[in-house]
């Protein structure tokens, strides 16, 4: 694809990737920042793009990515300009909820019922709540995916079960 056709390509794409961007976004303007970036990422990277597949998936991923990329990024640095001689304070999230006094408790009762599990279903369970994906932990205990997925799964039923408790609150 020579470069014209790629441009030409791209431009096609414009109002329908506008669109996406919109639905990602449900704001007009972050959804023109959006496809801008998109466009840009385009241009920079179209020696990535592999000749006779598909276009049109190969741009939208590339927005889709940018677009989950940017709302981590965002999560992670909630900065704010308060006028003092600070000019940024990090802000604590005003939607999270604290734990109550009497939910540490309830900690020390789950940690008590997962460590009392079988290692086959605690090792995987304790790796998914350090932060592990699925494909780590199956790469790293040797295991087939859908093996540590079922693990996970029924280890949360079987904490549910003994927790029952503590469900209600």
């Amino acid at each position: 694809m020579t470069q014209i056709q790629f441009n030409n390509a791209l431009l096609g794409l414009r109002d329908k990737l506008h669109y996406y961007a919109l639905s990602l976004t449900s704001d007009s303007e972050r959804a023109d920042d959006l496809l801008q970036e998109t466009f840009l990422k385009a241009l920079t990277y179209r020696d990535k793009f592999t000749q006779n597949t598909n276009f049109k998936a190969w741009i939208y991923t590339i927005m889709k990515n940018t677009f989950i990329n940017d709302y981590r990024r965002n999560v992670k640095t909630k900065n704010t300009f308060d006028g003092s001689n600070n000019d940024f304070h990090l802000m604590f999230s005003k939607d999270k909820v604290y734990p109550a006094p009497d939910s540490f408790y309830s900690t020390k009762e789950i940690h008590k019922n997962i460590n009392a599990l079988e290692d086959e279903y605690k090792i995987p369970f304790t790796m998914f709540l350090d932060g592990y994906k699925y494909k780590e932990i199956a790469e790293k205990l040797d295991l087939p995916l859908g093996t540590v997925k079922s693990r996970i799964f029924f280890t949360r039923k079987k904490l549910e079960k003994s927790l029952n408790e503590y469900s209600d609150n």
